[in-house]
């Protein structure tokens, strides 16, 4: 991987490709806690993949300006320590984050979309800073799980990488997963030929993620708990005032 820099990111129109066979964006975030609404980033990466050149990789190492708990630190490896020595100031990382995504001209890929974007949403807010409208998005959790929907397993980033033969060294670090991410997509596109519009699968994604969410949601209430609801929004999740 090649060092980042405003020089590095390709400007130039992909055109008559595919999107599988042009230029993504890969975007991941490693943050304090599993609730996106209160989740705060502790990583984050974005990676420009061209085609035929070595990917272009930004990273932030973020003081969350919170304790990162035991849990979290057990999945990405970093203590509120080590982020508050090295990390920098959220309100700052947030902002840098926020132009690198919003300087991109290809489309963005994002394995579970709903997660990280809803959290670079509420941070944003948080932050004081406009909130991102990501668009064109690809989320390769959504296009698995419509490509191949009765294939047994996990659906993970790391089960899909293996399932699609791309190598994932270190998972749960935001450069590596958002590389995989972008490689996954790829796959899939290639395998099961969704529209090769990013535009038009943007689209196909809200509703195919409508009815995972409706089927899995039907699927607890059924065996698990009457109450259960899952959430549907992608690729973010409408902001409540009360939900911050």
């Amino acid at each position: 991987m090649s060092t980042y820099s405003e020089q590095t990111i390709p400007a130039r129109p992909w055109e008559g490709a595919s999107w599988w066979d042009g230029p993504l964006v890969g975007f991941d975030l490693e943050t304090t806690g599993p609730e996106p609404d209160e989740a705060r980033i502790v990583t984050a990466c974005v990676v420009v993949d061209v085609p035929g050149e070595a990917p272009v990789v930004a990273t932030w190492l973020v003081d969350p300006g919170v304790e990162i708990p035991e849990g979290a630190t057990a999945v990405h490896g970093v203590t509120t320590e080590h982020a508050r020595e090295h990390g920098q100031p959220a309100r700052a990382a947030v902002a840098r984050i926020l132009e690198v995504l919003r300087a991109q001209a290809h489309p963005l890929v994002a394995f579970n979309a709903s997660f990280d974007f809803t959290v670079l949403d509420r941070e944003a807010r948080r932050h004081g800073q406009a909130p991102l409208a990501p668009e064109p998005v690809i989320d390769p959790f959504v296009l698995d799980k419509q490509a191949d929907r009765y294939r047994r397993g996990k659906r993970t980033l790391t089960a899909c990488a293996e399932h699609y033969g791309v190598e994932l060294v270190d998972a749960h670090s935001a450069d590596a997963d958002a590389l995989a991410a972008v490689q996954v997509a790829r796959a899939i596109g290639r395998e099961h030929r969704p529209p090769a519009d990013a535009h038009h699968l943007h689209a196909g994604q809200v509703h195919w993620r409508r009815e995972q969410c409706e089927s899995l949601q039907d699927y607890l209430r059924r065996t698990k708990d009457q109450h259960a609801v899952v959430d549907a929004s992608w690729p973010v999740r409408p902001f409540e005032e009360d939900a911050a």
